[in-house]
């Protein structure tokens, strides 16, 4: 068990309420709920005495057949899928999924599917292949707290898709397709309310370029709106593309954090975060409070999460497609954990120590970007439980397996052929979950997926009067590349699919596993 130095410019009281461990959680879902092509939970919310979890299906499937994996140097695609994108729409369901589950019965009820609705190609395609965001919201015309839900479209959809439900069983679009009226969006990943107001930024937006690129928006820009339920799309940019920087490709994260609305953007030459009161008139007047990655550069390209913690806004970063960007030849490298103070002065917690125009910046932590490990490449998903942090990665280790040692940097590589592959999948692979309660001190719960080399990272965790619900990613499924008489064949994947883990000191039981 690691924990390091205490920082003594910050005084924290005990701690009332001791954090969870290992042994204080109980797998609740595998297996995608029974289907593995439910890869990732990528929404999840806490609704009418009930969680509610968002699936997006067949993730690695997907990307198979797109532009930027296309070309990695893979023995064999990790996962069974089609080879092209007739293939993805005639041979695979895509219809994302949510599920709720009621803690008091132990059970989980599928509540929805995405329909399929007539496609740009004059067939039927499925409406959404995934649920980015999740979260409860009263709008002005809402008549109690509802359930907002933002999709992800297929590309032959009509377009992404803002859903409401005032009852967790009931689910209708309340904006035209593209959610923002007369904008393409296929996809949004955050919906944030501040001030009265719902915020969002589109993940993804149809026609800006000649091919998909991940993680580009297309259209760097906040919209608000005070009544998102009134069906007419009515967003109001409320700032200027990209902040007015041509390196900001997307908007990635808000928080609110004293009476500010920060935002964080995916950069290649490092993120940048922005704050606003967002008073008076729009656009409103914006203040860059980080740039060049908090002076890493590169290696941190995007601020993936923000949670407030005890006074402080923590930000976590990534590097896209899984910590190593083969196209932008960035990484891999380990994520960085930074906090943010009221008055805008930062401390590095995790990371490489490094001089930067606001001085000489040292962990805090005393633990390397990653938690020390180079496969670490996002800090995906933080909350509050308790009067603790908790902090969930996204761990590539895995790719070893399949990735051919050549792609690696020369000091990766080196490592990688010397301990050997299945050495260091056997070892280190799955992701990890963390603690802390003073932010400096920290305490890890699992390095390894919860003991599933498969759990790629941890995409969201929600706090809740019944304990900590942890959902993990997992796209190695349904069928899975395994090496048997030194060929690569495809086999049924037992642990493949999204799952779901319950941490409590006062629920586990002898349920689950």
């Amino acid at each position: 068990m690691m924990m390091t130095h205490k920082s003594k410019s910050r005084v924290v009281d005990p701690a009332p309420v001791p954090g969870l461990n290992l042994s204080d959680f109980k797998r609740i879902c595998d297996n995608g709920f029974g289907d593995a092509h439910n890869s990732f939970a990528h929404s999840m919310a806490w609704f009418k005495e009930h969680l509610y979890v968002g699936t997006t299906r067949s993730n690695f499937q997907m990307i198979k057949i797109q532009t930027t994996f296309r070309d990695l140097p893979l023995p064999m695609w990790p996962v069974e899928g089609p080879d092209d994108a007739e293939g993805l729409y005639r041979e695979l369901d895509r219809r994302s999924q949510i599920w709720r589950y009621d803690p008091k019965a132990g059970v989980w009820e599928q509540v929805f599917r995405a329909p399929l609705v007539m496609g740009l190609t004059d067939e039927e395609v499925a409406r959404e292949t995934g649920y980015r965001a999740m979260l409860v919201f009263q709008g002005a015309s809402d008549p109690d707290p509802a359930l907002y839900v933002a999709s992800w479209a297929v590309s032959r959809s009509p377009g992404a898709l803002l859903l409401r439900s005032l009852d967790g069983l009931e689910y209708t679009p309340v904006s035209p397709y593209g959610i923002i009226e007369g904008m393409p969006v296929t996809a949004t990943r955050v919906l944030v309310p501040f001030k009265d107001k719902l915020f969002t930024s589109p993940t993804g937006t149809r026609g800006f370029d000649t091919k998909f690129v991940i993680n580009v928006s297309g259209n760097p820009v906040i919209y608000e709106n005070a009544d998102p339920g009134d069906g007419r799309g009515n967003w109001t940019p409320v700032c200027d593309h990209g902040f007015g920087e041509k390196g900001n490709q997307g908007i990635f994260m808000m928080c609110p954090f004293m009476d500010q609305l920060y935002a964080g953007t995916f950069n290649n030459e490092g993120f940048q975060i922005w704050k606003s009161d967002c008073e008076g008139e729009p656009p409103y007047e914006w203040v860059k409070v980080i740039e060049k990655g908090a002076g890493r550069g590169a290696l941190n390209q995007i601020a993936a999460t923000m949670k407030v913690f005890k006074g402080a806004l923590y930000v976590g970063t990534a590097i896209q497609n899984g910590g190593h960007d083969l196209n932008n030849k960035i990484g891999p490298a380990g994520s960085e954990l930074i906090r943010i103070h009221p008055d805008d002065s930062w401390d590095l917690i995790i990371g490489s120590t490094r001089d930067t125009p606001d001085g000489r910046k040292v962990p805090l932590s005393g633990i390397a970007s990653g938690f020390g490990n180079v496969f670490n490449g996002y800090f995906w998903a933080m909350e509050e439980h308790d009067g603790w942090l908790y902090l969930g990665t996204m761990d590539s280790t895995l790719w070893v397996r399949y990735l051919k040692t050549e792609s690696y940097p020369d000091q990766v590589r080196r490592i990688v052929e010397e301990v050997g592959p299945e050495n260091i999948v056997e070892n280190d692979a799955g992701c990890d979950l963390w603690r802390t309660y003073d932010g400096e001190n920290w305490l890890p719960i699992t390095s390894v997926g919860f003991d599933n080399v498969y759990n790629l990272g941890i995409r969201n965790m929600v706090s809740t009067p019944h304990g900590l619900f942890v959902a993990v990613a997992n796209p190695f499924g349904p069928r899975v590349a395994v090496k048997e008489n030194n060929e690569w064949v495809y086999r049924d994947n037992p642990r493949g699919g999204l799952e779901i883990w319950l941490g409590s000191k006062h629920e586990n039981d002898d349920t689950g596993t």
